[in-house]
């Protein structure tokens, strides 16, 4: 596994374990408020059972030594309720014999109330048997099985659903933060070896200079030494100082959010302007610089934008076409989308190396020098417009570069303009 790999792994774990231990907190509060909740609804409704139940303790007291005999249960099969009554002298009538003796401290129970008689827990009430200032006194109860079972019952599946819970949470939480950090950490490795090819990029002509530089200091030597110094040191700097351009544009692409909204321009009037400026570059090489543009063609791209990503392709063509080759930018509409096309006469892309030629520092010949950033910041413009690439062969059997862009304006018209340049 690379080093990326790791450090997403890594990542990936930490962002699980707090999740985890987040969600353990939250669940291990709601557990206990749930238990919480339960045993008090549970237990309001015992003391409403015992209420209703104190309601009908007779308002005279009772005949002979019987004990108070509360009204039939609402379900057959329902808990159990204890009564004893406390007559005046003090002693107390259960209303069975299998209930438990009242305790002393509970003959004189008002409100209810959670007692333990002999090792039972119940819910206790009393009231007088014969209405305020009666002699006698019932205390009825009801144990808290009911409570205590269902409370057992939640708890036990709370235990058994929180690890299949907080494992869900982990597992799911390293899914999310390994597809989260993913292209984090592969942006971080874009930006490390971005660096690592810019500075190897910027090495190579401050070697040639600082050589130069050195030898010219080194002795004296002949002036045509020093011309051929010269000339090799500028070239180095403007090469230099592209490179630099280049790295700056981009650097200040990738803070800008958005393509400015409402700009928009004519392809084909863009395309004539950019190809006036390569005019000199194609003499010099004896190429035949040819533009055919379909006029309105309009794309909603920053001008500036769009120039760059012009002066790229036709650079790219004039570099790789040979002499007395031909270069061609063509716009037109297909499909409904405005299009722009460079056809040169060079090598060509090798299909296997269509999609990376738009990678930073990516260069799919050493036939040029070049830093490999030209088609680079062409596909961020491309990318940053809604453009579309279209990458083949020429018929010229070069290079074929084809961008595509929704239309910003109405249909052209069909009249076509055509400029030729050529040695």
């Amino acid at each position: 596994m690379t080093s990326a790999g790791h450090d997403v792994r890594r990542t990936s774990i930490r962002v699980a374990l707090a999740a985890t231990v987040l969600v353990a907190a939250a669940y291990t509060v709601i557990a206990f408020a749930v238990v919480a909740l339960v045993t008090q609804n549970l237990t309001a409704q015992i003391d409403d059972r015992l209420t209703r139940s104190l309601a009908h303790v007779p308002q005279e007291p009772f005949p002979g030594d019987g004990g108070f005999e509360p009204p039939p249960p609402d379900r057959p099969f329902g808990p159990q309720t204890l009564f004893w009554t406390v007559k005046s002298d003090g002693t107390v009538v259960t209303g069975s014999a299998a209930f438990p003796d009242l305790p002393v401290e509970y003959r004189g129970v008002t409100d209810p109330r959670t007692v333990s008689i002999d090792g039972t827990e119940m819910r206790i009430a009393g009231a007088p048997a014969g209405g305020p200032g009666a002699a006698d006194y019932v205390v009825i109860g009801q144990t808290m099985d009911a409570v205590t079972e269902a409370r057992a019952t939640i708890v036990r599946a709370e235990l058994l659903i929180g690890p299949v819970l907080l494992l869900v949470v982990f597992l799911g939480a390293i899914a999310i933060g390994r597809r989260v950090a993913a292209p984090i950490e592969r942006a971080r490795q874009r930006q490390l070896e971005f660096t690592a090819d810019a500075s190897h990029e910027l090495r190579t002509p401050l070697a040639v200079i600082e050589a130069n530089t050195s030898l010219a200091l080194a002795g004296d030597r002949p002036a045509d030494w020093y011309r051929d110094a010269f000339v090799r040191v500028d070239g180095e700097s403007k090469r230099m100082r592209r490179l630099v351009d280049d790295l700056l544009w981009l650097a200040r692409f990738d803070t800008t959010e958005a393509s400015p909204a409402g700009e928009t321009v004519d392809l084909g009037t863009l395309v004539r302007g950019t190809a006036d400026r390569f005019a000199a570059v194609a003499e010099t090489r004896r190429l035949h610089l040819d533009v055919h543009a379909t006029e309105d063609v309009v794309v909603a791209v920053p001008a500036d934008w769009a120039d760059r990503l012009v002066g790229v392709l036709l650079e790219n063509a004039c570099k790789y076409s040979p002499e007395d080759g031909a270069v061609d930018a063509t716009v037109d509409v297909a499909g409904g989308r405005a299009r722009l096309t460079v056809d040169d006469a060079g090598p060509g892309i090798p299909e296997d190396q269509r999609d990376l030629v738009f990678d930073r520092f990516h260069r799919a010949t050493d036939a040029t020098a070049g830093a490999g950033l030209g088609l680079a910041i062409a596909d961020a413009v491309v990318r940053a417009t809604g453009g579309r690439w279209q990458v083949g062969v020429s018929p010229a059997g070069g290079a074929r570069m084809s961008v595509t862009w929704p239309l910003a304006g109405p249909a052209p018209r069909a009249r076509d303009g055509r400029t030729g340049r050529g040695a």
